[in-house]
């Protein structure tokens, strides 16, 4: 008590506020500080802190701490002393704490720090004091220790002089460590002592500016007292330690003075923590090694530019450096920093006065252009090498810090990748100083241009502690610290590693939480890198004293690539809305039109736009591009749910895709066909060569083409996006059980194939149910209750449709459910399971029955998702899970009258939890050894058929929308006809009934359909067409380049054999001919509502339209030596026939304003006109020059009807003579050049 009286005299309280205050500042000293503070026995005693009783220390804090307040005639009662463990366990928010602060003063530092970095919070303030003595923990940290525990310290500029001392902190930061990455430990031993284990559940203390020591102790001796010291008084420069370097004396010690050149990080190898700087003049560099591990401290003593002296080093070599010898801390060596004793032994005046290397603060043009492009390794990816440069600036933003991504200036990446991660991990708003860093420019096109990389010789130094709380915990892969461990196994380009991180954060919102865990996001971003980026072999280790030691400096930064191809990610959801938002922003109504849109009526107009298609593919080097850069997707393939359009779909965590997939098929080599392995499903794939389709539908009432851009003749517009791939272009990145068990088969099983093995059973049950819509609840079967299978081949598939069959699931209407159904043959008895076999390989109790039975099996609801993976001539295991009863399998059959004999196959209703599996290697009994699919037919054999149902496959060269349902939106296009040709020009047109079926995607000019069950018919006027049932499916067989596509070249044909050949059905063919005169020539100006003549105004008195267009149209003779056709031009076609300029063709139409029309006949092959009209004769002129009847290539279609023969009477004098007449054929020119 008589301690405590002398500390209350010599302050004197002028309230009980500052009497309880001062009693709790002495009881926290004899309480949490005397304790720590060294006897006079122990080996870190210090002489100012040996024998200092309580009061004296009390009576030394309460001074300190009132010279460092900003009012000093009174105590702070606000503020209290916390212990270290207090801090720790019940401080969980970062904070900071400044005694010298006033309120105001506060304010402005925290408006400051928020207005320099945006969206972050400045760190809250509180009134609370630390007093602690300053020591050295494992690996070299500094910590601030009490008698309740100690916490790690960062400083800024630590002295050696701190050490063991008595410290008291006005001003500090307290950063919690409760979020995820806030802080990682070098030291990764397995004895975690007291310390480590308090940093884990805490934080650490971030000291800003120089701390208040409380006992006054020694200064440094030579930098007080010159000469001081016989070790100091003995160190020699480092141009005459490099002579004695190069003849090493055993024994030897040295005390070597210079100014810090480098300084490389804290390395740990085998358990051994060491690492290196240089000592610099003018001329030489010295390397030293600290290995010892009481001086691993150093590290935070030592930087660039600091002028320094260090005692007692040994000469050693560093084995695996090429021998050379280097400088070695021991275990008596002493570093004294600032030092500035005038060396004796030297005879240059300069050489401490080396100046420090420019430091930048901005990356200026000179900087950029200083990189030396080396060869390009391939046509698009360039080598440069990196310039290596000093820089300070401000961390503005954390991208990952796992993977050591970071932001400065908020323009300049920086990547600490390259060296081991640091203990204290960087925040938004550190102001950092980076020396010998290595500048790249453009090393990946996902970060900024300009990026500053670390390697083993940089070295990275805070200058000023953030003012803001950290990052937000999501601001990379939860796991993403796996990615500066991969690379220093791997050692791939920079490139590649950036790439990687930035794929990584990505995969981290597309795939979590329902596609991947947290741990597989890093692994399968480096799988997908190496994928993507064949670069040839993998670089060797790195060389890492090399790298920090040799001159000149060599590092895996040197060199970089840089692709500005390289692959660009996009989630499911981000391509989706990417295409839906440019399929209207990226096209304007007219270019829609088909050519001479100006001259079309109203009704034409908007039948044009009903439908239109845009495709982009992924590649931009072999199509349009949705972006500068080759796309990259990942997902999980997936059966489609029951409001999809019925295809399979691409899944991620952001949403899904429709697909329009094909593969190569087995049976023909190269040939393609539609998707039927259902190994397929439930596998995590990277899809890279695809087509982007975006249907567009429009409903519209547009009176003319110049009412084009008035969006309010829109009545509905919407759009479909899907995507068509082949599976053969698609890399598997984690592969369902069925994909393992497949590609086991076929031999193709590697390491890299079967990552997702380890998903183990839940991914055994997601390869199928999975594949279902969240919306829809998938049954499965109880777990051991057994398996029941039969192996079927399918024979017949009818298309999927609405139908009423009594359903609860429905689209709107009542008992309208989705369904269709398969006729198969069934290879063999139902076989009882005790696991599931999925597809495995058939047995020989799967085949040993020999007839042939058929079954047709009905799918509605749920189990209509088969629909895309149903084949005709695939087999199949069909399961059905938790039962072992084979009479579930079997189907009905009907019920039939006495000496009745029923000709139909059994029916099997497939239930939801059902399953399918492609077999695509069956072992096969003799009857079933040739697989009996449907005869598909070629075109020309569809057209010269007697068949009313027909099944045949052809490629899609047209297509057009018949019409639209205005009464809901999402079905508003209900009648497509498609026209369909084959490699002879042969064509056909399909009309197909939409209304009660879900969307068909894949439906576009350029891919390839295979038609089943189509209704063959005879227009009236004898052409053959076909139309849908309700029992017609279509498949996409076939991808073609759907954004250039075109109908195969049409067959040259002779006139006279195309008039006269009855058995040759060619509608559309090329010909060549002479032209021999006009017979016809119409110019009128028409109504673009109703077609009637418009002169002022509609010559209809019941129209009320107000807009015309201009419409022409001839009809000439052509003549090509074996016969005579009549060809009918319009449209755009008439101007290039009469070969006029457009200034005269718009003059023409001007002049034909006011008459409205104007009709130009032949009398024989004269052109003749009974009137005077100036505008006839010019006509007249135009269709009999020379110049006009030429040499002409027309592209022509064949009237569908053409007249027959003709018996003609002659007189000729009194006799009359009769002769059959064969009628001129009739053709459409639909193209023409001139010769």
């Amino acid at each position: 008590m008589a301690s405590l009286q002398l500390l209350l005299d010599q302050f004197k309280p002028s309230g009980e506020a500052e009497l309880m205050w001062l009693k709790e500042v002495f009881s926290f000293i004899k309480q949490h500080i005397e304790p720590v503070l060294p006897g006079p026995a122990s080996p870190d005693a210090d002489d100012s802190l040996t024998g200092v009783c309580s009061d004296q220390l009390s009576v030394c804090v309460v001074k300190k701490i009132q010279e460092n307040m900003s009012v000093t005639h009174t105590l702070p009662v606000s503020y209290r002393l916390v212990s270290v463990l207090e801090l720790l366990s019940r401080q969980h928010l970062a904070c900071v704490s400044n005694l010298s602060w006033s309120t105001n003063q506060q304010r402005v530092w925290a408006k400051e720090a928020e207005l320099s970095l945006p969206g972050h919070r400045a760190l809250p303030r509180v009134n609370l004091l630390l007093i602690g003595c300053l020591r050295v923990g494992r690996g070299g940290e500094w910590r601030l220790t009490d008698a309740s525990g100690s916490v790690r310290c960062e400083c800024l500029s630590p002295s050696p002089l701190w050490l063991h001392r008595l410290v008291f902190l006005p001003h500090w930061n307290y950063i919690h460590h409760g979020a995820p990455g806030r802080d990682q430990d070098q030291d990764q031993d397995q004895d975690q002592d007291q310390d480590q284990d308090q940093d884990q559940a805490g934080g650490h203390v971030e000291l800003i500016g120089a701390p208040v020591l409380l006992c006054p102790g020694p200064e440094q001796g030579l930098a007080a007292v010159p000469g001081g010291g016989a070790e100091l008084s003995g160190a020699v420069g480092v141009r005459e330690a490099a002579g004695l370097l190069q003849n090493r004396t055993r024994g030897q010690r040295l005390s070597v003075c210079g100014q810090v050149g480098s300084v490389c990080p804290l390395l740990v190898v085998a358990g051994t923590a060491f690492f290196c700087f240089s000592l610099t003049d003018a001329s030489h560099s010295l390397p030293v090694l600290v290995k010892d591990s009481s001086r691993l401290w150093w590290t935070q003593c030592v930087c660039v530019g600091q002028t320094v002296c260090v005692t007692a080093l040994r000469v050693c070599v560093l084995r695996g450096w090429r021998g050379n010898n280097i400088l070695c801390v021991t275990d008596q060596s002493e570093i004294h920093t600032n030092y500035t004793h005038t060396l004796e032994h030297t005879h240059t005046d300069s050489q401490l006065d080396t100046p420090p290397p420019h430091m930048m603060s901005h990356i200026d043009d000179d900087c950029k252009e200083a990189e030396t492009e080396l060869d390009a390794v391939q046509s698009a990816v360039r080598m440069k090498r990196s310039k290596v440069i000093s820089y300070q600036g401000t961390v503005t933003d954390v991208v990952s810090e796992g993977a050591g991504l970071y932001v400065i200036d908020r323009k300049v990446g920086l990547c600490l990748a390259y060296q081991p991660s640091l203990r204290r991990t960087l925040r938004a708003g550190d102001s950092v100083e980076l020396r010998h860093v290595h500048f790249l420019y453009r090393p990946c096109p996902d970060f900024p241009p300009s990026m500053l990389c670390t390697c083993l010789r940089s070295s990275l130094r805070v200058t000023a502690f953030s003012r803001v709380g950290g990052s937000s915990p999501d601001s990379g892969c939860p796991s993403d610290g796996a990615l500066p461990r991969l690379l220093l196994e791997k050692n791939v380009d920079v490139s590649s590693y950036l790439w990687t991180c930035h794929l990584s954060s990505q995969l981290t919102h597309s795939l979590l939480p329902s596609v991947l865990k947290d741990q597989c996001v890093c692994v399968l971003s480096w799988k997908l890198m190496e994928f993507v980026w064949r670069r040839g072999g993998q670089r060797g280790r790195r060389d890492i004293y090399s790298e920090m030691l040799d001159k000149p400096h060599t590092c895996p930064l040197t060199q970089y690539s840089v692709d500005p191809a390289v692959h660009q990610y996009l989630s499911v959801s981000e391509l989706s809305l990417s295409l839906q938002l440019d399929c209207w922003s990226s096209v304007s109504l007219s270019s829609l039109l088909p050519p001479g849109g100006s001259s079309l009526t109203s009704s034409q107009i908007n039948t044009a736009l009903a439908w239109s298609c845009r495709t982009l593919t992924s590649d931009p080097q072999t199509g349009d591009r949705l972006r500068q850069r080759p796309l990259l997707l990942v997902g999980v393939l997936e059966l489609p749910s029951l409001t999809s359009e019925h295809a399979l779909q691409l899944r991620d965590a952001t949403g899904a895709v429709t697909c329009v997939v094909t593969q190569t098929s087995e049976e023909e080599e190269g040939a393609q066909r539609a998707a039927f392995n259902t190994a397929w499903i439930g596998c995590l794939v990277c899809v890279q060569q695809f087509t982007m389709v975006t249907e567009r539908f429009i409903q519209s009432e547009f009176p003319s083409y110049q009412h084009l851009e008035q969006d309010k003749y829109i009545t509905h517009k919407h759009c479909r996006v899907y995507l068509q791939f082949s599976l053969d272009h698609l890399h598997i990145l984690s592969p369902s059980v069925t994909m393992v068990t497949h590609l086991r088969q076929r031999g193709e099983e590697s390491e890299s194939d079967v990552t997702g093995r380890k998903r183990g059973r839940e991914e055994e049950e997601r390869d199928s149910s999975h594949a279902a819509s969240s919306s829809v609840t998938m049954t499965t079967g109880p777990v051991g209750g057994g398996f029941v299978s039969m192996v079927i081949r399918v024979e017949q598939k009818e298309g999927v449709a609405w139908r009423n069959i009594g359903g609860t699931l429905n689209r709107g209407e009542a008992g309208l459910i989705l369904c269709f159904s398969v006729r198969a043959a069934v290879i063999g008895p139902m076989v009882s399971w005790g696991q599931d076999p999925k597809n495995r390989p058939m047995t020989d109790r799967e085949t040993d029955k020999e007839k042939d039975n058929k079954v047709v099996l009905v799918f509605s609801g749920v189990s209509a998702r088969w629909f895309p993976l149903l084949q005709p001539g695939c087999f199949y295991r069909l399961i059905a899970a938790g039962t072992q009863d084979p009479s579930v399998l079997i189907g009905c059959g009907l019920s039939g009258r006495s000496r009745v004999e029923l000709h139909t196959d059994s029916t099997l209703q497939v239930q939801s939890d059902w399953r399918f599996h492609t077999l695509t290697r069956p072992l096969l009994p003799y009857t079933h050894r040739q697989a009996r699919s449907p005869a598909v037919l070629t075109l020309s054999e569809v057209l010269d058929s007697r068949s009313e149902l027909v099944c045949f496959q052809a490629l899609v060269s047209d297509r057009i929308s018949l019409n639209d349902r205005t009464s809901d939106s999402t079905d508003t296009h209900t009648g497509v006809r498609l026209t369909l040709s084959d490699e002879s020009g042969r064509s056909l047109q399909v009309y197909l009934d939409l209304s009660h079926t879900p969307y068909s995607p894949g439906l576009l000019p350029g891919n390839t359909l295979l038609l089943s069950n189509f209704h063959r018919r005879l227009s009236r006027t004898g052409s053959v067409y076909c139309s849908s049932l309700p029992v017609s499916s279509i498949t996409v067989t076939s991808l073609g380049d759907t954004s250039r596509a075109r109908p195969s070249p049409a067959p040259m044909m002779h006139l006279g054999v195309w008039a006269g050949s009855r058995e040759c059905r060619c509608v559309v063919a090329q010909v060549k001919g002479h032209m021999v005169c006009f017979l016809f020539l119409e110019l009128q100006w028409s109504c673009s509502l109703c077609g009637s003549v418009y002169v002022q105004s509609c010559s209809s008195s019941q129209c009320p339209s107000s807009s015309s267009v201009f419409q022409s149209k001839a009809k000439v003779v052509i003549d090509d030596g074996t016969g005579e056709a009549h060809v009918w031009f319009s449209g755009a076609l008439v101007r290039p026939l009469l070969g006029l300029a457009v200034s005269r063709w718009e003059g023409l139409q001007r002049a034909l304003r006011v008459r409205g029309h104007i009709r130009v006949y032949s009398r024989g092959r004269s052109l003749v006109c009974d009137s005077d009209d100036a505008l006839l004769h010019f006509l007249m002129c135009v269709c009999s020059s020379d110049a006009v009847c030429r040499q002409l290539s027309l592209t022509c279609r064949k009237h569908s009807k053409q007249r027959s023969e003709e018996v003609k009477r002659f007189s000729r004098g009194d006799r009359d003579f009769m002769t059959r007449m064969t009628h001129p054929l009739q053709l459409t020119c639909v193209h023409f050049s001139t010769d």
